[in-house]
């Protein structure tokens, strides 16, 4: 919910180059509909290879080169958002194991599946494939399973078709999107089991996600964050997490946004 609201900037979303249906050449005219401006395309364990700078402008609207890494913190595995992603070598090894590693277990995964139901998923496991993709390939097939089915009998965490994947270390990936990134932020810390666990590993960051379009039955507590924003002066930042066609569900105003743009470069127009 927007909460009326006028938003200008969502710091959250998903294209097709991981588990979003979004096409990049989409983005700002789905941002334009929803009356944004900017909009944070965070792919997961990828940075949009079709974005050439850290802020690029089309079509009126500034598209910010971020990304959703997932980190293991010992506790949990976290999300952690960074923003005006500049390429490091040492960043993009990382990407390149992780996404060797997606290749190979969306694979593994695929495999259990069409073995399982006696089904042909047409999956090609590339770079940026997820389980979503995979769930919807499950509801195209044959199979007697939609796609929230099939994240709930099949491909979920303990579901018998489910393959974990490699993420990379908490520290190393802070280090990691520190040295590439003006802004690194935790993403939606009320998903995560020790809520207060993780909002103690946004201390250390830049932001925290602080507005978060959360499913029904989540506790989410926007008071709780912006105490620990308070605390460790951190910047609140906040989208949609869009997979489908829609921006604008959640984001910043353009008084909330104004301190997360002076520390990200100028877009360069394409």
């Amino acid at each position: 919910m927007t909460e009326n609201r006028r938003l200008v900037a969502d710091l959250h979303a998903h294209t097709t180059v991981s588990d979003g249906t979004m096409e990049l050449a989409e983005v700002p005219s789905v941002a334009r509909d929803a009356g944004l401006s900017w909009v944070a395309l965070t792919d997961h364990d990828r940075v949009h290879p079709d974005l050439d700078a850290p802020v690029v402008e089309r079509d009126g609207v500034r598209l910010i080169r971020g990304i959703e890494l997932r980190v293991d913190a010992g506790f949990d595995r976290l999300d952690l958002l960074g923003f005006g992603v500049e390429h490091t070598e040492a960043l993009d090894a990382e990407i390149e194991r992780l996404q060797r590693n997606r290749v190979e277990r969306g694979r593994r995964i695929v495999e259990r599946v069409e073995d399982r139901l006696d089904v042909d998923l047409d999956v090609d496991p590339r770079p940026g494939l997820g389980r979503p993709h995979i769930a919807r390939a499950i509801e195209r097939s044959d199979a007697p399973h939609d796609y929230r089915e099939a994240f709930d009998e099949l491909i979920g965490d303990d579901g018998p078709c489910y393959v974990p994947r490699d993420v990379t270390d908490l520290d190393r990936g802070v280090d990691l999107l520190q040295k590439a990134c003006p802004v690194v932020g935790l993403a939606h810390p009320f998903r995560y089991a020790d809520v207060d666990a993780a909002l103690d590993v946004a201390r250390e960051l830049d932001a925290v996600e602080r507005w978060y379009p959360y499913d029904d039955g989540v506790d989410a507590d926007p008071a709780r964050v912006d105490r620990v924003a308070d605390e460790a002066d951190l910047l609140r930042i906040g989208g949609t997490d869009a997979h489908e066609r829609e921006l604008g569900v959640a984001g910043l105003t353009a008084a909330e946004f104004e301190p997360v743009r002076e520390l990200l470069p100028p877009a360069v127009e394409e």
